[in-house]
């Protein structure tokens, strides 16, 4: 089961830590700037590399599809690829999936990414949640007959965040009310480390919520987004992991994939310095978070 292989991957390398990667341009190193090929060509070379480098250090990759789906044709193909590569290289891989507007094109998505005929390569699905559980079920019908998982974005680390998902409605926070729904979705969908594969986002910029969660949602699996935003930092995402160091991973992206932008030292190799950014986000993570 696929949360069973986050899990174990996060236990062998001794490191929750997830690397989420976006069609971002500015992100790229000079040293990939060809004139002779096309951005999302230079993006993907340097992606690849930097893969390559961290699949040592990170057990887990994320990417958006938005950012890839609107640069056309070759944004998505660009995406298929690397989807396919990170998992050759045995990544645990999640897909931020495109927002749902209506329950027809939930249908239509689930089966898209979820279907016998997907083309996507991926572990995991994140989804929004707050169409309610008609966006929801048509996912959740097919990780009955398939491996994957789904991650359910329920609070989010953005600084706007609480304005509407820390507002009460009857005794709950919006936020709480979202978890109390996915955890009856996954109530059947166990996996053999004890976390249900519909799983939940929080977010590394607030302590409290990470700690509902983790309290009042046992067997959710979280992924504590934005460790990179700020007012983030290691210590509050050690609330969302349980005695053993199990049941969460936490999320960064800039921080790693530019990392080379924050020396001068233009003769060093942009992939190495990435990877030294991710080696001592680990040591820090596991200052407060202890992995058994």
């Amino acid at each position: 089961m696929s949360v069973d292989k986050l899990q174990k991957e996060i236990r062998r390398l001794k490191n929750p830590l997830m690397v989420a990667f976006s069609a971002d341009f500015t992100q790229v190193p000079s040293r990939y700037l060809d004139d002779g090929c096309s951005a999302v060509s230079n993006y993907s070379r340097y992606t690849r590399d930097l893969l390559l480098g961290l699949k040592d250090t990170v057990p887990a990759v994320r990417f958006d599809f938005g950012s890839f789906s609107v640069l056309g044709a070759e944004g998505l193909s660009a995406l298929g690829e690397l989807l396919r590569f990170a998992d050759a290289q045995g990544y645990y891989v999640l897909l931020d999936a495109p927002e749902v507007w209506s329950p027809r094109q939930a249908e239509l998505l689930a089966e898209g990414f979820l279907g016998q005929g997907s083309v996507w390569r991926f572990d995991s699905l994140l989804l929004s949640c707050y169409m309610g559980t008609d966006g929801l079920k048509p996912f959740a019908e097919y990780l009955k007959k398939n491996n994957k998982d789904l991650f359910v974005a329920l609070r989010t680390g953005n600084k706007s965040a609480s304005e509407l998902q820390d507002l009460l409605t009857g005794s709950r926070l919006v936020y709480t009310a979202a978890a109390d729904i996915i955890k009856r979705m996954g109530e059947g969908l166990m996996d053999r480390c004890g976390y249900s594969r519909i799983a939940a986002m929080g977010p590394a910029t607030s302590t409290d919520a990470l700690q509902t969660l983790r309290s009042k949602y046992p067997a959710l699996f979280l992924l504590v987004d934005g460790l990179d935003y700020s007012g983030a930092n290691a210590k509050n995402c050690a609330q969302a992991f349980d005695k053993l160091g199990h049941g969460a991973v936490a999320c960064v992206s800039s921080y790693v994939t530019g990392a080379w932008q924050d020396t001068d030292a233009v003769e060093e190799d942009p992939v190495s310095l990435c990877v030294q950014a991710a080696e001592r986000l680990k040591k820090n993570l596991n200052r407060y978070v202890t992995v058994l």
